[in-house]
């Protein structure tokens, strides 16, 4: 009898049996010949058979702080899946990251393409070169300065939001503005920030990327169009042609398309197309295709309107050349559109978010603060602080940073393929194609750099520890070729936004000893932060 016509006649218990075996043996055969020798590195004990220990870790929206667990347990080495390996020592941060190393990003950024490879999730190193060659430019200093009157005439519009709710806060009152409206009580207004600074965020973006903003901020609504079909969209770019959009709530399409990626990412490539059939799943491909479609409708809307004179970062990318000379095309400059939209949004609002709920807890900081800001801004009635009045602001800095470094955007390794000829870090010889990383998250709780109170939101320590081991440490924005390309425009972000808002208003938590809970995609949301505002000189 042949092996077709033995496997053909058996059972279904029998196939089950033999479909295990396979299963086990396609897993445990990779452990024991342990091709990339890192077998002796400890984990659980399913990280280092399966990608699922990693994948249900990143589903579930806390993957830092379990692998931070991880490294309080095990040490500076830990395995997180069967080809990849944490290395929790900020020295690693060069040599993973670093120019000259040779590292290049996994196949963990194919689950973040849509449109097409961007700066971002592009893997190819000329490619990469070439993208960051046309984007580079546009957020050098001096271009993005000419960006600063977008960010404070959206400012202006948020203080005239607030203003009005704190007036009715004063009175009482109550209103739906807002996810979860607002309420007024001992002469404050109760509200989620979360969402304003939402709101915020996504318009500025909007008015840089794309020529108009979004109008949250007027609305006090979460709502953006999405092109229908990304193919008819794009063709009529440049046309005054009508094509079909609906509304969906941009944030959560964000959200969810964030979580639904860095946990595809973390899975082998030949188990997506299956995944992407599980519900949970389906529901994040389908945002990835939303997003996709806000950018579409954004992009289709700037090039439709004639507009030739303005400076904004479409109008930079159109006018980008790469070294032969060839400017981008439909497609690509619509994805890199849309991730200047997702890199220019979420990480402002998440890190204003944050930076506002350790201020209201801390209220010896924030009045710190805000004697710094009175002195250094006497004299200037004008409600946005200018970014050259508050860019050398020592203790607001410090605010910044460390919040930064305690609500890392960013938390997670990003995961690094060894190159060629393998790669020693920190004393360890690894072989070429294992994947590294850094775990952002934890090095910002080593002790060594930090102190003994790395929990603590203490913005007194950038001025007592030690200043090179901090420069070395301190990553909010990755090191390297592919670290963040807009890091300037974030400063002058995070600079102006901090300093107006606390000028202006004065915070305090609803429960002040409740601590900032998150979901993590691939940044770390804040879920939500209930505040009493009120204004400063009430």
């Amino acid at each position: 009898m042949s092996v077709v016509e033995r496997l053909s006649s058996l059972d279904p218990t029998s196939w089950a049996i033999l479909l295990l075996i396979a299963v086990a043996l396609f897993h445990v055969v990779p452990y024991l010949a342990d091709p990339h020798r890192i077998r002796a590195y400890p984990g659980p004990w399913i990280a280092k058979l399966s990608d699922i220990w990693l994948g249900k870790v990143a589903a579930d929206g806390h993957r830092s702080e379990r692998v931070h667990e991880l490294h309080e347990k095990y040490g500076t080495f830990v395995r997180i899946a069967p080809n990849h390996l944490s290395i929790a020592d900020p020295d690693a941060l060069q040599v993973v990251y670093g120019h000259g190393t040779g590292t290049l990003k996994s196949d963990f950024y194919d689950a973040f393409v849509s449109i097409e490879r961007g700066l971002f999730n592009t893997r190819s190193r000329p490619e990469h070169a070439r993208k960051r060659k046309i984007v580079s430019h546009i957020f050098s200093q001096k271009s993005v300065l000419e960006f600063e009157p977008h960010v404070r005439a959206h400012l202006i519009q948020l203080f005239k939001q607030w203003d009005r709710l704190c007036e009715g806060g004063q009175k009482g009152l109550s209103g739906d503005e807002g996810e979860g409206g607002w309420r007024g009580r001992d002469g404050r207004v109760w509200l989620d920030c979360l969402p304003w600074y939402n709101y915020l965020a996504f318009d500025i973006i909007g008015d840089l990327a794309f020529g108009a903003p979004f109008g949250m901020l007027v609305a006090c609504k979460d709502s953006a169009p999405v092109a229908i079909s990304a193919q008819d969209a794009m063709a009529k770019y440049g046309k005054e042609a009508d094509y079909e959009v609906e509304h969906f709530p941009a944030v959560q399409v964000l959200n969810d398309r964030g979580e639904y990626s860095a946990s595809m990412g973390v899975l082998p490539p030949h188990w997506r197309p299956l995944v992407k059939r599980i519900p949970w799943y389906s529901k994040g491909n389908q945002a990835v295709q939303r997003l996709a479609g806000i950018a579409i409708a954004a992009v289709a809307k700037r090039l439709a309107s004639g507009v030739t004179d303005r400076r904004d970062l479409l109008a930079k990318l159109q006018e980008g050349r790469d070294d032969n000379g060839n400017p981008m095309g439909r497609a690509e400059l619509t994805a890199e559109a849309l991730t200047q939209l997702i890199a220019g949004s979420d990480t402002t609002s998440n890190s204003s978010c944050a930076i506002t709920y350790y201020l209201a807890k801390n209220q010896r900081v924030q009045e710190k603060l805000q004697k710094e800001l009175d002195e250094a801004l006497a004299g200037n009635d004008d409600p946005v602080a200018a970014f050259e009045e508050v860019k050398r602001l020592p203790y607001l800095e410090a605010v910044i940073n460390e919040a930064l470094r305690i609500h890392s955007t960013s938390g997670i390794g990003l995961p690094r393929v060894v190159p060629a000829g393998g790669l020693e870090v920190c004393g360890r010889w690894f072989p070429e194609g294992t994947v590294l990383s850094v775990p952002t998250y934890t090095i910002h709780r080593d002790k060594s750099v930090w102190g003994d109170d790395p929990d603590a939101f203490r913005p007194e320590r950038w001025f007592e520890q030690d200043k090179v081991a901090i420069q070395k440490t301190f990553n909010p924005f990755s090191f390297g070729p592919r670290s963040c390309v807009g890091r300037n425009l974030a400063n002058l972000e995070l600079l102006v936004i901090v300093a107006s808002i606390f000028r202006r208003y004065h915070f305090v938590l609803e429960k002040p000893d409740a601590p900032l809970e998150t979901r993590e995609g691939f940044l770390r949301k804040p879920v939500e932060c209930i505040v009493g505002m009120k204004r400063r000189n009430d």
